[in-house]
């Protein structure tokens, strides 16, 4: 492997990538709502992900599931943060 000089792309991506195999690894959630902010707790609790891929991937496939469930927006979480809120309705 080419060594990166410090202050490259290249370095800075190899510094994330040494950072996530020391670190633990995040968990990655959905906070679920309803039209009110209720926070509703999913039945059979709720699915963690290793990655924010995987976890808006899961969410593409499952949507309409959730809005047939009575759930109307969905929050992202990385551990406890909140990544960014996202309803379940289509635009009109």
């Amino acid at each position: 492997m080419r060594a990166a000089a410090p202050g490259t792309l290249l370095f800075a991506a190899r510094q994330a990538q040494k950072r996530a195999r020391e670190e633990p690894g995040m968990v990655w959630t959905w906070r679920y709502e309803t039209a009110d902010g209720a926070v509703v707790t999913p039945a059979g609790g709720a699915e963690e992900f290793s990655s924010q891929g995987d976890a808006e991937s899961w969410i593409g496939e499952e949507w309409k599931r959730l809005l047939d469930e009575g759930i109307d927006r969905v929050v992202l979480l990385e551990d406890e943060r909140e990544i960014y809120p996202m309803s379940l309705h289509e635009a009109e």
